[in-house]
Protein backbone atom coordinates (compact mmCIF):
# COMPACT_ATOMS: atom_id res chain seq x y z
CA UNK A 1 0.00 0.00 0.00
CA UNK A 2 1.49 3.62 -1.05
CA UNK A 3 2.42 5.80 2.00
CA UNK A 4 0.89 8.80 2.68
CA UNK A 5 1.68 11.89 0.18
CA UNK A 6 0.89 15.45 -0.26
CA UNK A 7 -0.28 17.48 -3.34
CA UNK A 8 -0.77 21.02 -3.39
CA UNK A 9 -3.28 22.26 -6.69
CA UNK A 10 -3.39 25.63 -5.82
CA UNK A 11 -2.08 28.12 -2.97
CA UNK A 12 1.40 28.25 -4.18
CA UNK A 13 3.28 31.18 -4.42
CA UNK A 14 -0.24 33.17 -4.34
CA UNK A 15 -2.46 34.46 -2.09
CA UNK A 16 -5.18 32.41 -1.73
CA UNK A 17 -5.98 29.44 -3.53
CA UNK A 18 -5.64 26.56 -1.24
CA UNK A 19 -6.15 23.54 -2.49
CA UNK A 20 -4.15 20.39 -0.72
CA UNK A 21 -4.67 16.78 -1.39
CA UNK A 22 -3.55 14.63 1.29
CA UNK A 23 -3.60 11.11 0.26
CA UNK A 24 -2.53 7.52 2.62
CA UNK A 25 -3.30 4.27 0.42
CA UNK A 26 -6.58 4.34 -1.00
CA UNK A 27 -8.00 7.54 1.07
CA UNK A 28 -7.97 11.21 -0.59
CA UNK A 29 -9.02 13.87 0.91
CA UNK A 30 -9.00 17.57 -0.26
CA UNK A 31 -8.31 20.62 2.14
CA UNK A 32 -10.10 23.66 0.65
CA UNK A 33 -10.95 24.65 -2.74
CA UNK A 34 -10.91 27.96 -3.51
CA UNK A 35 -9.76 30.77 -6.49
CA UNK A 36 -6.79 32.63 -6.34
CA UNK A 37 -6.06 35.79 -5.47
CA UNK A 38 -2.97 36.28 -7.58
CA UNK A 39 -3.14 37.91 -11.30
CA UNK A 40 -2.85 34.77 -12.77
CA UNK A 41 -7.04 34.82 -13.23
CA UNK A 42 -7.00 38.65 -14.41
CA UNK A 43 -4.10 37.55 -17.36
CA UNK A 44 -7.50 36.08 -19.00
CA UNK A 45 -10.37 37.53 -17.34
CA UNK A 46 -11.01 41.39 -15.90
CA UNK A 47 -14.05 43.77 -15.31
CA UNK A 48 -16.65 42.48 -17.88
CA UNK A 49 -14.75 39.88 -18.97
CA UNK A 50 -15.52 36.79 -17.11
CA UNK A 51 -15.90 32.87 -17.65
CA UNK A 52 -19.54 31.90 -18.89
CA UNK A 53 -21.74 31.08 -15.99
CA UNK A 54 -22.81 27.76 -18.75
CA UNK A 55 -19.57 26.51 -19.18
CA UNK A 56 -17.43 28.02 -15.96
CA UNK A 57 -15.81 24.79 -15.61
CA UNK A 58 -14.78 24.58 -19.34
CA UNK A 59 -13.45 28.38 -19.26
CA UNK A 60 -11.13 28.04 -16.13
CA UNK A 61 -9.52 25.12 -17.13
CA UNK A 62 -8.46 26.51 -20.60
CA UNK A 63 -5.93 28.63 -19.02
CA UNK A 64 -5.19 26.18 -16.29
CA UNK A 65 -7.03 28.42 -13.81
CA UNK A 66 -8.55 25.30 -11.81
CA UNK A 67 -7.07 21.96 -11.74
CA UNK A 68 -7.65 18.96 -13.95
CA UNK A 69 -7.81 16.53 -11.63
CA UNK A 70 -10.23 13.10 -12.18
CA UNK A 71 -13.12 12.29 -10.06
CA UNK A 72 -13.68 15.70 -8.24
CA UNK A 73 -15.70 17.35 -10.20
CA UNK A 74 -19.81 17.54 -10.68
CA UNK A 75 -20.85 16.32 -13.68
CA UNK A 76 -23.00 18.40 -14.90
CA UNK A 77 -20.22 21.60 -14.41
CA UNK A 78 -17.83 19.76 -16.19
CA UNK A 79 -20.89 19.52 -19.20
CA UNK A 80 -18.79 21.04 -22.59
CA UNK A 81 -15.33 20.85 -20.88
CA UNK A 82 -12.13 18.69 -22.20
CA UNK A 83 -11.94 17.04 -18.74
CA UNK A 84 -14.29 13.90 -18.68
CA UNK A 85 -16.48 13.16 -15.50
CA UNK A 86 -15.27 10.31 -13.11
CA UNK A 87 -16.89 9.10 -10.22
CA UNK A 88 -15.68 10.66 -7.08
CA UNK A 89 -12.08 9.68 -6.24
CA UNK A 90 -12.15 11.99 -3.32
CA UNK A 91 -13.22 11.06 0.31
CA UNK A 92 -14.11 14.14 2.04
CA UNK A 93 -13.48 18.06 1.57
CA UNK A 94 -12.37 19.96 4.55
CA UNK A 95 -13.55 23.91 4.72
CA UNK A 96 -10.93 25.54 7.20
CA UNK A 97 -13.40 28.92 6.68
CA UNK A 98 -16.24 30.78 4.52
CA UNK A 99 -13.88 33.19 2.83
CA UNK A 100 -14.12 33.26 -0.82
CA UNK A 101 -10.51 31.95 -1.81
CA UNK A 102 -11.08 28.63 0.26
CA UNK A 103 -14.40 27.97 -0.33
CA UNK A 104 -15.40 30.33 -3.01
CA UNK A 105 -15.13 26.80 -5.35
CA UNK A 106 -17.29 23.91 -3.87
CA UNK A 107 -20.45 24.85 -6.04
CA UNK A 108 -18.09 22.96 -8.58
CA UNK A 109 -17.14 19.52 -6.46
CA UNK A 110 -18.98 16.42 -7.21
CA UNK A 111 -22.04 16.24 -4.66
CA UNK A 112 -21.47 12.75 -3.84
CA UNK A 113 -18.38 13.78 -1.90
CA UNK A 114 -18.78 14.60 1.47
CA UNK A 115 -17.95 18.76 3.15
CA UNK A 116 -17.15 18.54 6.52
CA UNK A 117 -17.63 22.07 7.93
CA UNK A 118 -17.95 24.12 11.12
CA UNK A 119 -21.49 25.32 12.33
CA UNK A 120 -20.27 28.70 12.33
CA UNK A 121 -19.21 28.40 8.91
CA UNK A 122 -22.08 26.46 7.52
CA UNK A 123 -24.38 29.65 9.03
CA UNK A 124 -22.17 31.74 6.87
CA UNK A 125 -22.61 29.84 3.61
CA UNK A 126 -26.34 30.20 4.14
CA UNK A 127 -25.91 34.18 5.12
CA UNK A 128 -23.77 34.51 1.86
CA UNK A 129 -25.93 32.71 -0.53
CA UNK A 130 -28.70 34.60 0.97
CA UNK A 131 -27.69 38.08 0.26
CA UNK A 132 -25.27 37.38 -3.03
CA UNK A 133 -24.56 35.61 -6.22
CA UNK A 134 -21.91 33.16 -4.75
CA UNK A 135 -22.76 29.60 -4.57
CA UNK A 136 -21.57 27.03 -2.42
CA UNK A 137 -23.66 24.34 -4.41
CA UNK A 138 -25.56 21.39 -2.70
CA UNK A 139 -23.66 18.86 -0.47
CA UNK A 140 -23.98 16.01 1.82
CA UNK A 141 -22.72 18.55 4.61
CA UNK A 142 -21.20 16.72 7.60
CA UNK A 143 -20.80 19.12 10.69
CA UNK A 144 -17.24 19.19 12.13
CA UNK A 145 -16.76 19.73 16.26
CA UNK A 146 -13.88 21.22 17.63
CA UNK A 147 -11.43 18.45 18.72
CA UNK A 148 -13.57 15.39 18.16
CA UNK A 149 -11.55 12.97 15.60
CA UNK A 150 -13.00 12.02 12.02
CA UNK A 151 -12.00 9.10 10.60
CA UNK A 152 -11.84 8.59 6.75
CA UNK A 153 -10.59 5.33 5.96
CA UNK A 154 -6.85 5.32 7.54
CA UNK A 155 -6.75 9.14 8.07
CA UNK A 156 -8.31 11.04 11.06
CA UNK A 157 -8.82 14.44 10.80
CA UNK A 158 -9.29 16.99 13.69
CA UNK A 159 -10.49 20.60 13.81
CA UNK A 160 -9.16 23.32 16.09
CA UNK A 161 -10.24 26.92 16.12
CA UNK A 162 -7.81 29.00 15.12
CA UNK A 163 -8.34 33.31 15.73
CA UNK A 164 -8.69 35.36 11.70
CA UNK A 165 -10.93 37.52 10.58
CA UNK A 166 -13.86 35.80 10.17
CA UNK A 167 -15.47 33.59 12.66
CA UNK A 168 -15.47 29.64 12.51
CA UNK A 169 -12.16 29.47 11.24
CA UNK A 170 -10.54 26.35 11.83
CA UNK A 171 -6.88 24.44 11.93
CA UNK A 172 -6.29 21.16 11.28
CA UNK A 173 -4.20 18.14 12.57
CA UNK A 174 -4.25 15.28 9.84
CA UNK A 175 -2.89 11.91 11.38
CA UNK A 176 -1.79 9.18 8.73
CA UNK A 177 -0.22 5.93 8.95
CA UNK A 178 3.26 7.51 9.52
CA UNK A 179 2.98 10.56 11.32
CA UNK A 180 0.66 13.87 11.15
CA UNK A 181 0.54 16.76 8.93
CA UNK A 182 -0.79 20.06 10.87
CA UNK A 183 -2.71 22.71 8.62
CA UNK A 184 -3.16 26.08 9.79
CA UNK A 185 -5.76 27.43 8.04
CA UNK A 186 -5.92 31.19 7.36
CA UNK A 187 -4.87 32.50 11.11
CA UNK A 188 -3.41 35.14 13.08
CA UNK A 189 -2.64 35.59 17.29
CA UNK A 190 -3.46 39.05 17.83
CA UNK A 191 -7.30 39.04 17.73
CA UNK A 192 -9.90 38.89 20.01
CA UNK A 193 -9.79 34.92 19.60
CA UNK A 194 -5.97 34.36 20.08
CA UNK A 195 -6.64 32.34 22.50
CA UNK A 196 -7.88 29.54 20.68
CA UNK A 197 -5.26 29.96 17.63
CA UNK A 198 -2.69 29.30 20.91
CA UNK A 199 -4.44 26.49 21.94
CA UNK A 200 -3.96 24.92 18.44
CA UNK A 201 -0.26 25.42 18.74
CA UNK A 202 -0.07 23.72 21.53
CA UNK A 203 -1.58 21.15 20.30
CA UNK A 204 0.51 21.19 17.50
CA UNK A 205 3.53 21.25 19.35
CA UNK A 206 1.86 18.51 21.73
CA UNK A 207 1.76 16.31 18.19
CA UNK A 208 5.04 16.79 17.15
CA UNK A 209 4.19 16.79 13.43
CA UNK A 210 6.06 15.47 10.71
CA UNK A 211 4.66 18.74 8.70
CA UNK A 212 3.28 21.96 9.09
CA UNK A 213 1.56 22.97 5.94
CA UNK A 214 1.17 27.07 7.42
CA UNK A 215 -0.24 30.04 5.21
CA UNK A 216 2.46 32.94 4.92
CA UNK A 217 0.07 35.84 3.57
CA UNK A 218 2.71 38.80 5.71
CA UNK A 219 6.16 36.90 5.25
CA UNK A 220 7.20 39.23 2.58
CA UNK A 221 7.31 42.66 2.27
CA UNK A 222 4.70 43.84 4.07
CA UNK A 223 3.90 48.08 4.95
CA UNK A 224 1.14 47.77 7.03
CA UNK A 225 1.32 48.44 10.61
CA UNK A 226 0.42 45.47 13.05
CA UNK A 227 -2.65 46.61 14.77
CA UNK A 228 -4.42 44.36 17.27
CA UNK A 229 -7.90 44.45 17.03
CA UNK A 230 -7.85 46.06 20.61
CA UNK A 231 -5.85 48.81 18.78
CA UNK A 232 -8.44 49.72 16.31
CA UNK A 233 -10.81 50.51 18.76
CA UNK A 234 -8.58 52.90 20.59
CA UNK A 235 -7.96 54.58 17.06
CA UNK A 236 -11.58 54.44 16.53
CA UNK A 237 -12.21 55.87 20.10
CA UNK A 238 -9.94 58.68 19.64
CA UNK A 239 -11.71 59.42 16.99
CA UNK A 240 -14.77 59.69 17.43
CA UNK A 241 -14.60 61.57 20.65
CA UNK A 242 -12.43 64.20 18.18
CA UNK A 243 -14.80 65.23 15.47
CA UNK A 244 -18.76 66.30 15.58
CA UNK A 245 -19.26 65.53 12.48
CA UNK A 246 -20.76 62.32 11.05
CA UNK A 247 -17.89 59.41 10.59
CA UNK A 248 -18.25 56.95 8.03
CA UNK A 249 -16.15 53.58 7.80
CA UNK A 250 -15.80 50.91 5.27
CA UNK A 251 -14.29 47.47 6.83
CA UNK A 252 -14.77 43.76 5.22
CA UNK A 253 -18.24 42.76 5.22
CA UNK A 254 -17.77 39.30 6.41
CA UNK A 255 -15.19 40.46 9.60
CA UNK A 256 -17.86 40.36 12.35
CA UNK A 257 -15.18 40.91 14.76
CA UNK A 258 -14.67 44.42 12.98
CA UNK A 259 -18.49 45.37 13.33
CA UNK A 260 -18.35 44.35 17.10
CA UNK A 261 -15.33 46.72 17.31
CA UNK A 262 -16.93 49.76 15.57
CA UNK A 263 -20.29 49.27 17.01
CA UNK A 264 -18.88 48.83 20.73
CA UNK A 265 -16.73 52.62 19.61
CA UNK A 266 -19.96 53.95 18.60
CA UNK A 267 -22.00 53.08 21.65
CA UNK A 268 -18.96 54.38 23.74
CA UNK A 269 -19.18 57.97 21.77
CA UNK A 270 -23.03 57.46 22.30
CA UNK A 271 -23.15 56.99 18.52
CA UNK A 272 -25.80 54.81 16.64
CA UNK A 273 -24.20 52.69 14.35
CA UNK A 274 -25.61 52.19 10.86
CA UNK A 275 -24.67 49.19 8.70
CA UNK A 276 -26.33 48.60 5.19
CA UNK A 277 -28.58 45.43 4.39
CA UNK A 278 -26.36 43.25 3.32
CA UNK A 279 -24.56 43.03 6.84
CA UNK A 280 -27.98 43.67 8.33
CA UNK A 281 -28.73 40.28 6.57
CA UNK A 282 -25.39 38.94 7.69
CA UNK A 283 -25.42 39.59 11.39
CA UNK A 284 -28.99 38.48 11.77
CA UNK A 285 -28.51 35.16 10.34
CA UNK A 286 -25.60 34.90 12.26
CA UNK A 287 -27.30 36.27 15.58
CA UNK A 288 -27.18 32.96 17.55
CA UNK A 289 -24.11 32.08 17.07
CA UNK A 290 -22.93 35.85 18.03
CA UNK A 291 -22.21 36.92 21.49
CA UNK A 292 -24.23 39.63 22.88
CA UNK A 293 -21.61 42.29 22.09
CA UNK A 294 -22.25 41.82 18.00
CA UNK A 295 -24.37 44.49 16.89
CA UNK A 296 -27.87 42.52 15.54
CA UNK A 297 -30.52 45.01 13.86
CA UNK A 298 -33.14 44.16 15.84
CA UNK A 299 -31.85 42.94 19.24
CA UNK A 300 -28.90 45.25 19.71
CA UNK A 301 -29.68 48.77 20.97
CA UNK A 302 -28.27 51.66 18.82
CA UNK A 303 -28.37 49.74 15.94
CA UNK A 304 -30.15 51.20 12.42
CA UNK A 305 -30.17 49.95 8.80
CA UNK A 306 -29.65 52.73 5.87
CA UNK A 307 -31.85 52.20 3.15
CA UNK A 308 -30.17 53.08 -0.16
CA UNK A 309 -33.29 55.00 -3.15
CA UNK A 310 -34.07 51.73 -5.28
CA UNK A 311 -37.00 50.92 -8.01
CA UNK A 312 -36.88 47.23 -6.07
CA UNK A 313 -35.65 45.79 -2.98
CA UNK A 314 -34.13 42.68 -2.93
CA UNK A 315 -35.77 39.38 -0.49
CA UNK A 316 -33.17 39.49 1.64
CA UNK A 317 -33.54 43.51 1.72
CA UNK A 318 -36.94 43.71 2.63
CA UNK A 319 -37.16 42.70 6.11
CA UNK A 320 -35.35 45.69 7.35
CA UNK A 321 -36.94 48.17 5.14
CA UNK A 322 -39.42 49.32 8.34
CA UNK A 323 -37.16 51.68 10.50
CA UNK A 324 -34.60 51.86 8.14
CA UNK A 325 -33.15 55.10 7.76
CA UNK A 326 -32.21 56.74 4.34
CA UNK A 327 -29.16 59.67 3.18
CA UNK A 328 -31.35 62.55 4.54
CA UNK A 329 -31.22 61.32 8.22
CA UNK A 330 -27.55 60.37 7.89
CA UNK A 331 -27.39 64.06 6.79
CA UNK A 332 -29.30 65.63 9.38
CA UNK A 333 -28.06 63.61 12.15
CA UNK A 334 -24.17 62.96 11.08
CA UNK A 335 -22.69 63.71 14.36
CA UNK A 336 -24.64 61.00 15.97
CA UNK A 337 -24.15 58.59 13.59
CA UNK A 338 -21.25 55.91 12.65
CA UNK A 339 -21.51 55.18 9.28
CA UNK A 340 -20.76 51.57 7.42
CA UNK A 341 -20.44 52.81 3.78
CA UNK A 342 -18.53 50.57 1.29
CA UNK A 343 -16.97 51.40 -1.72
CA UNK A 344 -19.72 50.16 -3.96
CA UNK A 345 -21.76 52.35 -2.63
CA UNK A 346 -20.06 55.47 -2.37
CA UNK A 347 -22.64 56.75 -4.28
CA UNK A 348 -24.80 57.64 -1.34
CA UNK A 349 -22.54 60.12 -0.33
CA UNK A 350 -23.66 62.42 -3.12
CA UNK A 351 -27.31 62.34 -1.42
CA UNK A 352 -25.73 62.61 1.95
CA UNK A 353 -24.05 65.73 1.52
CA UNK A 354 -21.19 64.95 4.40
CA UNK A 355 -19.67 68.27 5.95
CA UNK A 356 -15.85 69.23 5.24
CA UNK A 357 -13.69 67.31 7.86
CA UNK A 358 -15.78 64.18 8.34
CA UNK A 359 -13.95 61.17 9.16
CA UNK A 360 -13.98 58.50 6.83
CA UNK A 361 -11.83 55.35 8.74
CA UNK A 362 -10.75 52.56 5.89
CA UNK A 363 -10.74 50.07 8.73
CA UNK A 364 -9.52 47.07 5.72
CA UNK A 365 -6.09 46.33 4.11
CA UNK A 366 -3.96 48.80 2.83
CA UNK A 367 -3.85 48.51 -1.08
CA UNK A 368 -0.30 46.59 -1.98
CA UNK A 369 0.40 48.53 -4.81
CA UNK A 370 0.85 52.00 -5.81
CA UNK A 371 -1.17 50.83 -9.17
CA UNK A 372 -4.34 50.06 -7.15
CA UNK A 373 -7.39 51.38 -9.18
CA UNK A 374 -9.79 50.73 -6.54
CA UNK A 375 -7.62 52.85 -4.11
CA UNK A 376 -7.30 55.68 -6.59
CA UNK A 377 -10.86 55.78 -6.96
CA UNK A 378 -11.63 56.11 -3.07
CA UNK A 379 -9.04 58.34 -2.53
CA UNK A 380 -11.04 60.63 -5.17
CA UNK A 381 -14.08 60.24 -4.02
CA UNK A 382 -12.91 61.04 -0.27
CA UNK A 383 -10.93 64.22 -1.75
CA UNK A 384 -14.22 65.20 -3.74
CA UNK A 385 -16.11 65.71 -0.61
CA UNK A 386 -13.34 66.91 1.87
CA UNK A 387 -13.56 63.88 4.64
CA UNK A 388 -10.20 63.73 6.26
CA UNK A 389 -9.01 59.68 5.84
CA UNK A 390 -7.83 57.80 8.75
CA UNK A 391 -6.55 53.95 8.72
CA UNK A 392 -7.27 51.59 11.76
CA UNK A 393 -7.13 47.75 10.39
CA UNK A 394 -6.28 44.46 11.96
CA UNK A 395 -5.10 42.16 9.70
CA UNK A 396 -6.79 38.83 9.91
CA UNK A 397 -3.24 37.05 9.12
CA UNK A 398 0.27 36.42 11.02
CA UNK A 399 2.78 38.96 10.65
CA UNK A 400 6.17 37.76 9.72
CA UNK A 401 7.57 38.16 13.11
CA UNK A 402 4.31 35.66 14.15
CA UNK A 403 4.98 33.60 11.56
CA UNK A 404 8.36 32.62 12.64
CA UNK A 405 7.16 32.73 16.66
CA UNK A 406 4.94 29.87 15.86
CA UNK A 407 7.89 27.78 13.48
CA UNK A 408 9.94 27.83 16.75
CA UNK A 409 7.20 27.06 19.14
CA UNK A 410 6.13 23.90 16.90
CA UNK A 411 9.03 22.28 16.26
CA UNK A 412 8.16 20.73 12.54
CA UNK A 413 9.90 18.30 11.37
CA UNK A 414 9.25 19.98 7.67
CA UNK A 415 7.95 23.26 6.41
CA UNK A 416 5.76 23.96 3.97
CA UNK A 417 4.67 27.54 3.24
CA UNK A 418 1.75 28.40 1.28
CA UNK A 419 -0.97 31.09 0.70
CA UNK A 420 2.28 33.37 -0.43
CA UNK A 421 3.90 35.28 -2.43
CA UNK A 422 7.41 34.68 -0.93
CA UNK A 423 7.80 31.30 0.48
CA UNK A 424 11.44 31.83 0.19
CA UNK A 425 10.92 34.48 3.28
CA UNK A 426 10.88 31.41 5.44
CA UNK A 427 14.40 30.31 4.85
CA UNK A 428 15.13 32.12 7.93
CA UNK A 429 12.47 29.77 10.07
CA UNK A 430 15.53 27.74 11.29
CA UNK A 431 13.89 24.04 10.18
CA UNK A 432 14.02 21.90 7.49
CA UNK A 433 11.73 23.83 4.41
CA UNK A 434 9.98 22.27 1.23
CA UNK A 435 9.12 24.33 -1.25
CA UNK A 436 6.45 23.02 -2.83
CA UNK A 437 5.42 22.65 -6.48
CA UNK A 438 1.84 22.77 -7.62
CA UNK A 439 -0.04 19.37 -9.02
CA UNK A 440 3.41 17.48 -7.56
CA UNK A 441 2.91 15.10 -5.19
CA UNK A 442 5.55 14.66 -2.72
CA UNK A 443 6.05 11.84 -0.04
CA UNK A 444 5.34 12.65 3.89
CA UNK A 445 8.08 10.22 4.64
CA UNK A 446 11.55 11.90 5.61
Amino acid sequence: MAGPRITFLGGVREIGGNKIVIEDGPDRVLFDFGPSFSGRTEEFYVNFLQPRSTSYVKDLLEFDLLPRVPGLYDEEALRGADLPYQPPEYHGVFVSHAHFDHAGFLELIDPKIPVYIGETTRTLFDAIEGSGNVRYGAHDYRPLAPGAPVKVGHLEVVAYPVDHSIPGAFGYLIRTREGTVAYTGDFRAHGPRAADTHAFLEAVRAERPRMLIMEGTRAGPDPRRNFTEQGVREGVDRLLEATPRLATVSCYPRDIDRLTTLYQAAQAAEREFVVSMKTAHLLTTAAPLLGRGAPVPGRSPGVRVYRRTKKTYYKFERPFLDGSVDAEYVRTHGGDLLLELGLPHFAELIDIRPDAGSAYIHSMSEPFSEDDVDDKVLHNWVDHFGLAFHQFHASGHCSATELWEVVRRTQPATLVPIHTEHPEAFEKAGVRLTLPERSVPFPLGP
